[in-house]
């Protein structure tokens, strides 16, 4: 039976989405219109707080039942504009001009690069605790875990007191191409030196 040996996280080019000191203008939401990703949620959050919500995200033939009958309804909302899918080079300016992205999730995300999209542009994530949600976000200073709507409506009347330069920083050191491409690497030579020395593999997960 395989067994796990580490985790190496995704990293992106340093260069590919710009800082933006902010303060931001609009609560962020990008992704799929999908029941997991619960951007319901994000409007209940946005509408608490009385702030202005920007949804990109794409819908898929498999979810456009769902978003006619359940998120089309939520869109008639004075602080929602639903602006679709956007393309690579408009992440950065979308990301950036937002106070904090809301990553409202309701399933186990396998890892969720929006967030760490987000800290390249110096933005905070409310997250819902799920899957890598804790692995990715330091508590406190690159954004808010949160377990409830009650607590992400809080995190985010309270997300304007994290440094966006420190979330540039954390991503820069830890989910840059450079690092994750040094980390296969010493991961592979630690299998090599595993296979050399005649100990046994238990696998690569």
């Amino acid at each position: 039976e395989a067994g796990w040996i580490g985790t190496i996280h995704h990293g992106l080019p340093i260069d590919l989405l710009p800082f933006d000191p902010g303060p931001g203008k609009y609560l962020a939401f990008l992704g799929r219109i999908a029941r997991e990703k619960r951007v319901d949620r994000a409007i209940a959050i946005a509408t608490a707080c009385g702030q202005p919500l920007r949804i990109a995200a794409k819908v898929d033939p498999a979810d456009r039942d769902y978003f006619e009958d359940e998120i089309r309804p939520l869109l008639d909302n004075p602080l929602v504009e639903f602006i679709g899918e956007i393309s690579e080079y408009e992440k950065g300016p979308f990301l950036g001009q937002a106070p904090a992205l809301l990553f409202p999730i309701d399933w186990p995300e396998p890892f969720g690069l929006v967030m760490i999209e987000a800290l390249a542009c110096g933005v905070p994530v409310v997250a819902f605790r799920g899957g890598s949600v804790p692995e990715v976000i330091d508590e406190g200073v690159t954004g808010f875990i949160v377990d409830s709507l009650e607590d992400a409506i809080a995190a985010t009347r309270n997300v304007h007191h994290l440094d966006r330069y420190r979330c540039r920083d954390v991503f820069e050191r830890r989910f840059n191409v450079n690092r994750m491409a040094r980390d296969h690497i010493a991961m592979y030579e630690m299998l090599l030196e595993r296979r050399s020395s005649g100990r046994a593999l238990t696998g690569v997960v």
